[in-house]
């Protein structure tokens, strides 16, 4: 007797703008299918495969500020080149790739076996991965920072200007990369406004459809 069909594994990407509550919704989603929220466990995996300390690759993460400021000095040197300046090989590798490849590689991996995965991109470096669920949750700015600003009880002008960094970081990030719009709808099967659906529904639809897909 042969062995039966092979599962195909449950994965679910999730892609979300500041404020759209993806850090919410991601882990009731893996909940609700029973699967593992991959998030935090990303930068840990990137730290062992570069030898680095995990709270290094924590901050990378966490410092979109960061980023912005080493892709200025990055792209610094071609107004050098402009101007007759010599560059170095070192200046002229992107920031960060290190951690792109590493990254990529973690994603890669956990695209093995079921889980949700938060973010990094994965829509699209899992793009063509076998019954994925590529999912976006997004809304207008002023709803999303108000309703970040509630989740979290901040200010709004504070607030607004994380969401400002945060979004700008991540979208140069995949447009750098990738080449691409995280925003562009095309990149995914289901786009959700976060900000007039409630959390609870979204975990449902999200739920149903990566079911549906399968």
């Amino acid at each position: 007797m042969g062995a039966g069909p092979v599962e195909t594994p449950r994965l679910v990407t999730l892609s979300a703008s500041y404020g759209a509550g993806g850090s919410v919704i991601g882990p009731r989603v893996a909940q609700r299918l029973g699967v593992p929220f991959v998030d935090r466990a990303i930068p840990v995996a990137v730290a062992k495969r570069l030898h680095i300390p995990r709270d290094e690759a924590i901050t990378h993460e966490q410092l979109p500020q960061g980023i912005l400021s080493r892709w200025a000095a990055h792209f610094a040197p071609a107004v050098q080149m402009f101007a007759g300046a010599p560059i170095t090989e070192e200046q002229a590798q992107p920031p960060d790739d290190a951690f792109r490849v590493a990254t990529e590689a973690v994603l890669r991996g956990c695209a093995a076996s079921s889980s949700v995965i938060l973010g990094r991109a994965a829509a699209v470096v899992l793009r063509d991965v076998p019954g994925a669920l590529h999912v976006r949750l997004d809304g207008p700015r002023t709803r999303r920072i108000e309703q970040a600003a509630r989740e979290r009880g901040l200010d709004r002008a504070s607030t607004a200007r994380e969401q400002h960094v945060s979004d700008l970081a991540r979208e140069t990030f995949v447009r750098h990369w990738y080449n691409v719009d995280p925003c562009d709808p095309d990149l995914y099967h289901l786009v959700i406004d976060s900000t007039v659906i409630k959390f609870d529904t979204c975990v449902e639809l999200i739920a149903r459809a990566a079911t549906a897909l399968r």
